[in-house]
């Protein structure tokens, strides 16, 4: 029998599992969704301060009076904050459990708070400035029913699941997000399988790209004991799909699930492959951060500035500039009579937008002032998770951008990336781009994830009659100009090029769909 202890993330208590609970009953489980204490109004109240290790506590008293027994395993769940007193437990009981579910959250590190797990950047930093002894008896009010999408995505709830959700919520004690997570490393040994709602952000796909950068921080999911499922849904998959959530949990419970792909460190990663188009070798100039790529022309010159997605390992090398990709299309630029500018900027992390966009502005800048570029002929050309970059050059776009283009780009960001009330919401921005030219790829096999912000942008764009030229490439992948050396990718490559072209060197057009 397997037995299944549950652990509610943060406002939501055990009453936020009761059809996922019933559903594992019925399959033959023996289940205890775990009262905590200071949030389930049944649980005894604390006689002081509740924190972390209060929790920790909880979970340990349901794991000791389940007891270890032959032919009984127990698999502990733990939902968004939920994972930090499970992780706890397990460290303190790791003999007694087979295996940790990650829920739709993070992989907390010993001596990092649960709040570093809060999407909500602003109230992170609010917190983080109150982080006094003081502050550990005090409470964080739950969300309104509108405010739940601050702390991920309601995809998949109902009305009545939504006011469900915040008929339950109860106020959190601060001290459970502020005392960090310690672990003596015991719980590593415990198999995991972790639950990804793909709706708030993040699928097996993307994390399996992490993996593929060398993120060192992602190693350790291509471990066999590590397992992964995905669920079409938003944040809370247990009032939005409870029977799928309870049919994924059985089945990890059995060892199922899809395993990652280690790093191959003697094979060529997917985004250091080859350029899928031959182009004639461009000496580079290096600038600091920034390399121009000048044809042998009498300038000045349009330019054309490549920036990079990510977030992209701090320690990954080679970095970004001298990708095939930006490196490729750089030459390919120059070879048009333009001049092709990669660089480098600091998106290592989901926090890094700021220094990204500051660095982007800066290497702009620096090509602006360069006397082979014409400073008023610029274009823009953004990749991946660079794509919410765009949001500051489309609200209010300089006379001297031309044009801007995207490849495979992230146009909102996802729930879970913190990112709800920042500027970089290209979806919205493009509402103000006015006559400013957009060239975007779109791939036709991109994440669903991926592709819903792109749909999204391309129907906002439409929407207020933006100058909008779409580039389908409808086997491509993300990032398939070195992932798919086919003629449908080549033929995009060049397409994409001569508009961007056309639109810097004098002739706008208005193309609203092209296929290739």
């Amino acid at each position: 029998m397997t037995v299944f202890i549950m652990v509610a993330g943060v406002f939501t208590g055990a009453g936020v599992w009761q059809e996922t609970t019933a559903r594992l009953a019925e399959a033959g489980g023996e289940v205890h969704a775990v009262p905590l204490t200071g949030v389930d109004a049944d649980r005894p109240a604390a006689s002081g301060p509740v924190d972390l290790e209060t929790h920790i506590a909880d979970v340990i008293a349901v794991i000791d009076a389940v007891g270890p027994a032959p032919g009984r395993e127990i698999v502990l769940v733990g939902h968004d904050y939920g994972i930090h007193p499970v992780l706890g437990a397990a460290d303190g009981r790791p003999q007694h459990v087979a295996r940790v579910v990650y829920l739709d959250c993070g992989m907390p590190q010993n001596g990092v708070p649960a709040l570093a797990a809060v999407p909500d950047r602003a109230l992170r930093a609010q917190l983080s400035d109150s982080a006094r002894y003081d502050a550990l008896e005090g409470e964080l009010a739950p969300p309104s029913g509108d405010e739940w999408q601050r702390w991920g995505s309601t995809a998949g709830l109902s009305v009545a699941a939504l006011e469900r959700l915040t008929a339950l919520a109860a106020p959190q004690p601060l001290g459970t997000l502020l005392q960090p997570l310690r672990l003596t490393g015991a719980v590593a040994a415990v198999p995991t399988t972790g639950v990804l709602c793909t709706r708030n952000g993040v699928g097996i796909d993307l994390v399996q790209q992490r993996v593929d950068l060398g993120d060192p921080t992602m190693a350790t999911l291509t471990d066999p004991q590590v397992t992964f499922f995905e669920l079409p849904t938003g944040h809370w998959p247990m009032l939005s799909c409870s029977s799928a959530l309870a049919d994924v949990l059985l089945r990890a419970a059995a060892g199922e699930g899809r395993r990652l792909r280690p790093a191959d460190v003697s094979a060529t990663p997917v985004h250091l492959r080859p350029f899928s188009l031959e182009v004639p070798e461009v000496p580079r100039d290096r600038r600091g951060h920034v390399d121009l790529y000048v044809p042998d022309a009498k300038g000045p010159l349009p330019a054309v500035v490549l920036v990079h997605g990510g977030p992209v390992p701090a320690g990954a090398r080679p970095t970004p500039r001298d990708w095939p990709t930006l490196v490729g299309r750089a030459c390919l630029a120059a070879a048009a009579g333009l001049i092709g500018v990669t660089l480098d900027h600091r998106l290592h992390d989901v926090g890094d937008f700021e220094s990204a966009a500051a660095d982007v502005t800066a290497a702009v800048e620096l090509v602006r002032s360069d006397p082979r570029v014409d400073a008023d002929r610029i274009a823009l050309w953004f990749f991946s998770g660079g794509g919410l970059l765009t949001a500051d050059w489309l609200r209010h776009p300089p006379a001297w951008l031309r044009c801007l283009a995207a490849s495979y780009p992230i146009l909102a960001p996802p729930p879970n990336w913190g990112l709800t009330g920042s500027r970089f919401q290209p979806v919205r921005a493009v509402t103000q781009a006015g006559a400013l030219p957009i060239v975007l790829l779109r791939a036709g096999q991109e994440t669903p994830e991926v592709a819903a912000t792109v749909e999204a942008f391309v129907t906002a764009a439409e929407d207020c009659g933006t100058h909008l030229e779409l580039v389908d490439v409808p086997n491509g992948h993300h990032g398939f100009e070195t992932r798919d050396a086919t003629e449908e990718t080549r033929l995009a490559l060049r397409h994409a090029m001569r508009s961007v072209v056309t639109r810097l060197t004098g002739g706008r057009r208005t193309v609203r769909s092209s296929r290739v």
